[in-house]
Order: C-alpha cells, then sequence, then structure tokens
C-alpha cells in the first residue's frame, strides 16, 4: 500500500559518463552475434537492438522474443563460433579439467528444444580433456519437466526481472508453469554409484548461481522522471498533502476558494501531538514482535534466500480496536485528532523523513545484493527518494514490511472512528449520519480485508523489488491515513442525508466490487501458490519465455485487471455518500483512474518488453485492460 503502493516502479541505475568522447561500438544494429545467457556460460544467437552509451550495455532479443541487457564482454561474433576447433588435444596437462556448464536446471534460459541446449553447450571455450572421456559412460542427457526443477528456476528468475506494481500490475497475471507444459530441461545425470558426486556438483553450482545473481544485477533504468523528478516529488509530495489537510478544513472547500488561508507557523507544530504519534507507533511495533500469528515465507530474493516474516496484522488491528474502545471508555477524547489533524500530519512527516534518513545511511554498509536494482543511481536524491536497501531490518524486525501494512492502515481506521465521533458532537447526533457510517464501515472493511490476506502483500512489487526510503516510508505514514480519511473529514462539517434507495445502490455497489476485487486477488493468489491443484484446472494459461505463465481464465479472463475494476467500484462507493456539492471528496477516485492509468501504460510495455510474443498472444487472448466493454 502506500503513495505509490499501488503502482509498480521499473527502475535501473545508469552511471555517468566521465568523458564527452563518443564510446567506440563494437556491434551494430540488427547484427546476429552469440550472447551468454546471464548466469550461465552457454551462447545463443541473438540479434542485436541498440547500444546504451550511458550504461554500457546492448540489448539484444533472443529467437523466442525475450529481451535482455548484455555487456560487450558477454556477447561474441557469430564467426568465431563457426570457426572453432573441436579436435582434442592429447597433449593436455593432467590438472586441467573440462570447465562444466551450469545445469540448465539452476539457471532460467529461453525456451528452447532439447537440441538446441545441447548444440548451444558445445560453445564452451575449453574442450573436454582425456579424464572426461573415461565418464562417458557415465553420464547420461534426460529430459525433465520443469515441475521438477520449478524452485531452483525459479531462483534464476528472479535476477533477470525487472519491479512492477504495488501494486500487483504484471504479477497478477503470473503464475508457475503448469504441469503438463511442453517445455523441458536438460540436465546430467551419473551413475547411481556417483551419485554423491552429483550432489556436490550441483551444489557447487547453486552457490555459483547465486553468486552470479548477486554480483551482476540486471540494469534498469531510472522511473519517476529520473533524478530530477526526484527533487519534484520530494517536494510536491509534502505540499500537496498540506494543501489537502487546509483545503478540507476550509467552510468552503471549493477549487473556487483558492489558496486556502496559511496559518500561523506555530499552528503546525505540537509535540503532543508528535508524541501521540510515536505512541501509536511503538504500540504498533509491540504488537508486531509479539510470538502471535504465522511465520511466512517471502519470495525469493537474487541471492535465493527467502526471508520470514511475522503475519499478524488482523490480529494487530483486534488488539488496536480493542484498546481504543477502552481508552474511549475511560474518557479519553479521540476528537482532538480531527482537531489536531494539521499537527498529526506534520508529525508524521517528520517521522517519515528522519526514517529515510536513516535508512539511506544505514544503506550505505548494506552488501551488493541486499541493495534494490532501482535505488543505486549514484544521485543521492533519487536515491534517498526510492530508497537504496531492498529488506532493510534489525534483527527479524522488517522494517519495510511493518510500515507497509500496521501504522498507516490501523491509522487511517482510527482517525475515521475519531472522525465520527466529532461530527456527532458537532453536530449534536446520538449516532453518526448514515454517509459517515458507510464511509467508516467501507474503510475498515477494506483494512481489514488487508490484513486478513497480509501474507498476499509478500508477492507485491513493493516487498519484492522496491527498495524502502522516502516514497515508500511517507506514503505509510503520511499519504495514507491522512489523505484516504478526506471522506469522514469532509463529512464531520457537512453530513449528507442518503434515502434508502440511495443507500441500498452504493451498499450494493460496494459489495459488488469488493466481491471482485476479493475473488480475482484469491484466483491469482491460489493459481500462484499451487499452479497444479485439482480446483485450478480449468484455468487457461500461456506460457512464456520465463518460465511463468499468464492466466487468461476465470476472471483474469474477462479484463486484463479484474482486482483493478472491484478497487474502482470500491473507490466510487467510498465518495458517493459524500455528494456532489464540491470535487475534494472524490479526491481518492481521481487519483485512484490516473494512478491506474499510469499504471497500465507502464505495464503494457514493461511485459511486452519481458514476454515478446506470449504477451502480444496475451492481449489478443484478453483484449480488455480494466473495464470489459458492454454490448
Amino acid at each position: 500500500m502506500g503513495l505509490c503502493g499501488q503502482a509498480g516502479r521499473h527502475s535501473s541505475a545508469g552511471t555517468e559518463l566521465g568523458s564527452t568522447k563518443m564510446p567506440t561500438v563494437k556491434y551494430q544494429r540488427g547484427d546476429m552475434v552469440m550472447g551468454r545467457w546471464p548466469g550461465s556460460s552457454l551462447y545463443y544467437e541473438v540479434k542485436v537492438l541498440h547500444f546504451d552509451a550511458k550504461s554500457q550495455l546492448y540489448t539484444v532479443i533472443y529467437k523466442d522474443g525475450t529481451e535482455l541487457e548484455l555487456k560487450e564482454q558477454d556477447i561474441k561474433s557469430a564467426a568465431g563460433f563457426q570457426s572453432r576447433p573441436r579436435s582434442r588435444s592429447r597433449s593436455r596437462s593432467p590438472g586441467r579439467r573440462r570447465s562444466r556448464s551450469r545445469s540448465p536446471a539452476r539457471t532460467t534460459r529461453p525456451s528452447c528444444t532439447a537440441a538446441a541446449v545441447a548444440a548451444a553447450a558445445i560453445t564452451e571455450s575449453t574442450p573436454p580433456s582425456r579424464s572426461d572421456a573415461k565418464l562417458k559412460d557415465s553420464f547420461e542427457v534426460r529430459l525433465i519437466p520443469p515441475e521438477q526443477t520449478k524452485a531452483s528456476e525459479n531462483n534464476g528468475n528472479k535476477k533477470h526481472e525487472k519491479k512492477e506494481d504495488n501494486e500487483p500490475a504484471n504479477k497478477v497475471n503470473e503464475s508457475e508453469p503448469e504441469k503438463n507444459q511442453s517445455r523441458y530441461n536438460l540436465r546430467r545425470r551419473k551413475d547411481d554409484g556417483d551419485g554423491k558426486a552429483e550432489v556436490k556438483a550441483e551444489q557447487l553450482e547453486e552457490k555459483e548461481a547465486k553468486m552470479a545473481a548477486a554480483a551482476a544485477p540486471p540494469s534498469v533504468s531510472l522511473d519517476f522522471g529520473g533524478k530530477l523528478g526526484a527533487y519534484f516529488w520530494l517536494l510536491f509530495l509534502p505540499a500537496w498533502v498540506l494543501f489537502l489537510v487546509l483545503k478540507v478544513n476550509q467552510e468552503d472547500p471549493s477549487l473556487a476558494n483558492f489558496p486556502p488561508p496559511w496559518p500561523p507557523l506555530e499552528s503546525f507544530w505540537d509535540a503532543k501531538a508528535l508524541g501521540f504519534v510515536v505512541l501509536w507507533i511503538l504500540f504498533q511495533v509491540l504488537l508486531y514482535i509479539l510470538p502471535v500469528g504465522k511465520l511466512s515465507e517471502g519470495m525469493p530474493l537474487r541471492s535465493g534466500e527467502r526471508l520470514k516474516y511475522r503475519t499478524n496484522g488482523f490480529f494487530a488491528m483486534v488488539v488496536s480496536c480493542v484498546a481504543v474502545a477502552a481508552a474511549v471508555q475511560q474518557g479519553a477524547d479521540l476528537t482532538y485528532i480531527h482537531s489536531h489533524f494539521l499537527q498529526l500530519a506534520v508529525s508524521s512527516f517528520l517521522i517519515s523523513v528522519l526514517l529515510s534518513s536513516y535508512l539511506y545511511l544505514r544503506s550505505g554498509r548494506a552488501a551488493a545484493e541486499q541493495l534494490a536494482l532501482g535505488g543505486s543511481s549514484g544521485n543521492v536524491a533519487y536515491d534517498f527518494f526510492k530508497g537504496r536497501e531492498l529488506n532493510p531490518r534489525i534483527k527479524y524486525f522488517d522494517l519495510k514490511f511493518f510500515c507497509e501494512m500496521r501504522p498507516g492502515l490501523i491509522g487511517w481506521c482510527l482517525i475515521n472512528f475519531a472522525l465520527a465521533l466529532t461530527e456527532m458532537k458537532r453536530q449534536g447526533l446520538e449516532a453518526p449520519s448514515h454517509a459517515m457510517i458507510l464511509v467508516n464501515l467501507f474503510q475498515l472493511l477494506y483494512v481489514a480485508d488487508g490484513l486478513w490476506n497480509e501474507e498476499a502483500i509478500l508477492t507485491t512489487m513493493d516487498l519484492m523489488h522496491d527498495g524502502f526510503g522516502f516514497m515508500l516510508a511517507f506514503g505509510d505514514l503520511v499519504w495514507v491515513p491522512f489523505t484516504y480519511t478526506l471522506q469522514a473529514y469532509y463529512l464531520v462539517s457537512r453530513p449528507t442525508p442518503l434515502s434508502p434507495p440511495a443507500l441500498a445502490a452504493i451498499v450494493t455497489l460496494k459489495l459488488v466490487g469488493f466481491y471482485i476485487f476479493r475473488k480475482s486477488n484469491s484466483e491469482k493468489n491460489a493459481f500462484r501458490r499451487n499452479p497444479s491443484d485439482p480446483q485450478l484446472s480449468h484455468l487457461k494459461t500461456i506460457p512464456t519465455a520465463t518460465g511463468r505463465s499468464l492466466l487468461v481464465s476465470g476472471w483474469w479472463g474477462v479484463v486484463r485487471h479484474p482486482n483493478y475494476l472491484g478497487d474502482l467500484l470500491m473507490a466510487l462507493a467510498w465518495s458517493l455518500p459524500c455528494g456532489f456539492s464540491h470535487l475534494l471528496p472524490w479526491y481518492y477516485m481521481i487519483y485512484f483512474i490516473i494512478l491506474l492509468v499510469h499504471r497500465d501504460s507502464r505495464d503494457m510495455s514493461e511485459c511486452r518488453r519481458k514476454y515478446g510474443s506470449a504477451w502480444d498472444e496475451y492481449c489478443r487472448t484478453v483484449r480488455y485492460r480494466i473495464i470489459p466493454r458492454v454490448y
């Protein structure tokens, strides 16, 4: 979740050239050359698409449509391979041994036939020695279905992937290969008597693959406007939140009443408000570290490691609700949140800046494999904004995972509840208005559903690919609790009467949207966890060269992002109770539409680059992006 908590972010850092002299380009566009598949010693015939002088990388395309960026040393001329001698030398020194290619089960390579892989293996630089000839009869080539090597292939795949939306923009359509998929891998096997040597060799290969993945991550491009864009967002985002908070507090929050009156500087700060925010975060930290709930395993990192997370968010929400109810029963005045909304927002902003600064400073001590692909541009502002370290932890306490789902989301519900009490007090009501009740219940259901299914966030781009920096820290601690509560804040001074038919229509819209949102996400998550589940055997997929599949059946066969469609319907149901007098309570709906349009455009280009012809087939199969056409 968070500021751009629903937006995917593809990023990649290039280095600045220290000289104005143009580099020599060895290979030209259109050249057919032999490109080494990353993490292996196998070469495949590829076509050069273009050369990036800034990153010194060639973009090449394999025969199956997969595009990758390769360094010059990973590319060789095709003529050199064709003229390579294949005879064996009898004068080879006894200590020299043949270099083994990495087992195909350990690395990901383009989908190809068994003959093609066997032919590619001949391109290794060192011919076999005479000692290997003695083992000729103890080696054999066998075809292994991908489900037997799925775990190792997944580890290899991660180092070629770029990041994408928090939102589940590409990943929502992906799954593991189908059980009967026609893609196979080649693997060498020794006789039963030499099984120990085989296990030892495979362990060595797996270790080498992990080291290669960490040492040579793929190059990705800067997003959010690059380095200049980082400066813009660092200034704009806090200013925009401040504008919204001042605007909603006006008697007339219309856009014509601009700019909002600027309060005295001393009104921005309140030490008590800062203390409440710190106390709230520490309370959520305590609930997070309690040994309650499931220990869930995250997705494989580039190094192949899987981190464990304590997924007890729903428990934390229930305890928080009980604690707040007990505080109110003891006389706590929650209307303080409404009267000090500005000071609470400023305090949360200061904490997000301090947290972001700590994260940036500690990333300087992090190992290369612990950094996110998009947060190491070398520009301080950009790296501070995007975040450098992928999974910053204090022992077992994961800072990013905690901030994603705890203080901001549960705080969102706390603020809504406080605003409902404020409406009752200001309007002299015995109960909140129907509009306020709907907004509170709808958004409470949304948060509770997210925390109940907290484990699903482990497969989102926020957790898998984005570094933890200002963008996520500000989004989690400031953007969510102080902009997503605008509908409830608006209703405090402007209760909107709703007729029974209007109430029924809005509730129905919310339930339909929630049903689509939850069913489509559950279908995707179930298929990703176990694609061979008999209950999912009716679903159809399109295999891709990455080893994953694109889901084109069920809800995902209706539109490409059915969960977005459900999200849009729910956002509409949140805004309708506020009526149509002002645009401000429709802020979330407008923001969400802009977000989805931008995300969909980015996903299209990224998926086409990543999946090649398989993505074109997917687009022909599932024609509509977010909303299906009604005939």
